[in-house]
């Protein structure tokens, strides 16, 4: 940290010289104008950016040294993770047809990148999608809504003996991938941007809360994922009414945790966390029941029935993450 002393001039005014450094690598003159943001904890950002614009950061992904699609969509998916505003992809001419797939499948993927420009030895890839329209509140909203459907209907099919849902209850869990991707994205803009963050309507240092919870809420629905695959597993052979009661009630003991700990964070309620997580110690009992009861089932029927039983107490148990956190956030923004 550099130190400096403030001035009084002019028997009014207080001044404080800004580094030579910081002013020749921002290119600024005299009389130029500077902005300054004040934060409350007592901090003060002065930036070179005074009209609050985002900054358009690029991101060249050389395909030289890249052959495998799978690799490339991971490179590409960190890339728009980490906020990059344009994405470049440049090879050889002609680029493979697999690597030019996997770029297409990228946009399909994720929220805001679109192709603007396509020749044969590159592909300009650009976000479309302004942060401010997509605010943090809104995108846990519609994870909530997505992963608590995901989880029920796969309940659902399995009380119903009904598969025909379970492949389209699968297929959405790359819609909770793109919404928490984004949340991952937008947290890391935010944090590198404070104007960006007043304008979303929040504090940098919010950003990694709403990470986070988009990060437990994404577990949540991956187990909804393995709920539905293991209940196809069980429609096949067949489930006996006391097992099947035991998997409802703890499945809507864990749904009920998850749904009060989304509520405690938007309304921003201490006790209610508090109370999730006192309630949680009572989902264990529920689940050990669905395990001994898998115990009197014989071969995959035992197993699928026992992965089940892990999937709602490790939803229950994020949903505790969730209401921890929210006391965390809770605490510091009481200070």
């Amino acid at each position: 940290m550099e130190i400096r002393k403030v001035q009084m001039t002019g028997g009014s005014s207080y001044v404080v010289t800004l580094p030579k450094e910081w002013i020749v690598s921002n290119g600024i003159k005299k009389n130029d104008p500077v902005g300054m943001i004040p934060h409350p904890d007592g901090s003060l950002i002065v930036t070179s950016n005074t009209e609050g614009e985002k900054t358009h950061s690029s991101k060249t992904i050389d395909l030289s040294i890249i052959d495998n699609p799978s690799y490339l969509l991971r490179i590409l998916l960190g890339s728009y993770i980490q906020g990059y505003s344009v994405i470049e992809v440049r090879g050889h001419p002609p680029i493979e047809p697999s690597l030019r797939d996997t770029v297409t499948d990228f946009t399909k993927l994720t929220i805001g990148p679109e192709i603007i420009e396509e020749d044969d030895r590159s592909i300009r890839i650009k976000d479309l999608l302004d942060p401010t329209e997509m605010p943090f509140e809104n995108t846990i909203k519609r994870l909530f809504i997505l992963i608590r459907a995901m989880h029920n209907d796969g309940i659902g099919a399995l009380k119903s003996g009904d598969p025909s849902d379970i492949a389209e209850i699968i297929q959405r869990d790359d819609d909770v991938d793109r919404l928490h991707w984004l949340v991952a994205r937008q947290s890391n803009i935010a944090m590198l941007d404070t104007q960006l963050a007043r304008r979303m309507g929040i504090k940098a240092v919010d950003a990694i809360y709403f990470f986070l919870i988009s990060r437990y809420m994404e577990r949540i629905g991956d187990h909804a994922v393995a709920i539905a695959g293991n209940a196809d597993v069980l429609i096949k052979g067949s489930i006996r009414p006391a097992a099947l009661k035991n998997i409802e009630e703890a499945s809507d003991f864990a749904m009920d945790l998850f749904t009060e700990s989304i509520n405690a964070w938007s309304k921003k309620d201490v006790r209610a966390a508090n109370m999730v997580l006192d309630k949680l110690k009572k989902l264990r009992p529920l689940c050990e029941k669905i395990n001994r009861n898998a115990m009197k089932m014989e071969g995959e029927f035992s197993i699928a029935e026992s992965y089940i039983a892990e999937s709602i107490r490790r939803t229950g148990e994020y949903s505790g993450d969730i209401a921890e956190l929210t006391i965390n956030y809770l605490i510091r923004e009481r200070e």
